[in-house]
């Protein structure tokens, strides 16, 4: 199983930017996606989650009404839309897979792809 997270980099405030995950080695319909975000001297915090039930997508409180987490399984990738980025958007961004049910506990999730860097700065 691997992931590979990319389509970071620096934005201005109320600026866009789309993350992407490439997947392999699974079948994405039966795994929990999530993305996480870190800043230095935290822990990873949970940003998005679809479901592997039912498909259905869980957003943290912080960016609800401004991303958009998608998938395509037949190309095994995930994005993230972020769109009136805010400084306190700034971290490294990391998809992550799961074989449980969606939750907001990093432990949970055994799968990783290296993290990319979201900067929003004027």
């Amino acid at each position: 199983v691997q992931l590979q997270a990319s389509g970071g980099g620096l934005v201005q405030p109320g600026g866009s930017l789309r993350l992407s995950c490439a997947t392999s080695g699974f079948e994405m319909d039966r795994y929990a996606i999530a993305w996480f975000r870190q800043v230095p001297g935290k822990g990873r915090e949970g940003v998005s989650c679809r479901s592997r039930r039912d498909g259905s997508t869980f957003y943290t409180d912080s960016v609800k009404g401004r991303f958009t987490a998608s998938t395509e399984n037949n190309e095994n990738m995930a994005y993230l839309q972020m769109n009136s980025l805010k400084p306190e958007d700034t971290a490294v961004y990391f998809c992550a897979a799961a074989r449980g049910l969606c939750t907001w506990n990093p432990e949970d999730f055994r799968y990783w792809g290296q993290g990319t860097l979201v900067t929003v700065s004027s």
